[in-house]
């Protein structure tokens, strides 16, 4: 769809959900590798859709009740938040020992993974140019983890955590408009906090301090209205649009880094962010223009069937 066809209200909400999310959501990262140092990463994700559980039903239940719940398929709803779940798993479990800004670019090959796997998942044709763009995308994040004796092999894990979102999102594409954003937020808390609640009891540390307990706390808020404002950006723009404003996560994740834990990316953390963003920019107005062609065509191919349509 054409962003020129949407309300200029309508974008503009957009943009702004987008910039809460790309806010919120470097907040909850670091929050969670600060809470790493002492305890076990199954017990911050549990925090994390517990929180998010709890929120949700503040926010959402009172208008919506049971209905939350209602979905079209169950099936995918189910998959696609264990997906997330796990990909949040791991995540937290890098950031033990790779800083923000590194992780934070890695995980923004996610689409690079949704495009690479749309041909088969979704159908989509993939055309040459955005398989150049995949594969520069990808060199970008080798510049970022720079393999030889001196890698973190611990960044790997991220490019697990990022299949694992990319899977994720495509299956909220199959999903898209058929559950409400409210209901597909509030199955991701239900079954992050069902799954990470199994072994919880095994790991579990009271908080040691009032600060900790307070992080606790946050990483519920954060995630769960990051990615609520993350759907509804994309319910009120198109992707090709309003992603763009997401890369803000960088800005906020090398902040964050360096005023928490004193990190500071070196020139090729920035050489290879910029190419990850540029790639990334790419393949979303290569979908675009793609979508636009697609639907001039099916417009061209209803206009010449009205008037090979005899008259009566």
């Amino acid at each position: 769809m054409n962003p020129g066809e949407k309300p200029t209200d309508d974008l503009n909400k957009a943009v702004l959900y987008m910039v809460f999310a790309a806010t919120l959501i470097p907040l909850l990262n670091a929050g969670a590798k600060y809470l790493t140092a002492d305890y076990h990463v199954v017990q911050i994700t549990w925090a994390r859709y517990a929180g998010h559980f709890f929120y949700m039903l503040i926010a959402f239940a009172p208008q919506r009740g049971l209905r939350l719940l209602a979905t079209s398929q169950l099936g995918m709803q189910l998959v696609r938040s264990s997906l997330l779940c796990v990909s949040t798993l791991i995540y937290i479990t890098a950031l033990t020992y790779v800083p923000l800004a590194t992780a934070a670019a890695i995980s923004f090959t996610a689409p690079f993974i949704v495009s690479a796997f749309a041909p088969f998942v979704l159908k989509e044709h993939v055309s040459l140019r955005r398989w150049i763009a995949i594969v520069i995308g990808f060199a970008g994040a080798i510049i970022v983890v720079r393999p030889g004796d001196g890698m973190n092999l611990a960044a790997l894990l991220v490019f697990g955590s990022a299949t694992s979102a990319a899977f994720y999102q495509l299956l909220s594409r199959k999903l898209a408009a058929r559950d409400p954003a409210e209901t597909s937020i509030t199955y991701i808390a239900v079954t992050g906090f069902v799954l990470m609640t199994i072994p919880l009891p095994f790991v579990w540390l009271n908080p040691a301090s009032a600060t900790d307990a307070l992080i606790f706390a946050s990483l519920g808020l954060f995630g769960g209205f990051g990615h609520y404002f993350m759907v509804r950006a994309f319910e009120l723009a198109p992707a090709p649009f309003v992603s763009p404003f997401n890369y803000l996560q960088l800005t906020g994740a090398v902040l964050l880094g360096y005023l928490v834990f004193g990190h500071l990316p070196d020139i090729w953390m920035w050489i290879g962010s910029l190419t990850i963003v540029a790639s990334g920019i790419y393949i979303l107005f290569s979908e675009r223009r793609q979508r636009i062609a697609a639907a001039n065509a099916l417009r061209a191919a209803a206009a010449d069937a009205r008037n090979s349509t005899p008259e009566r």
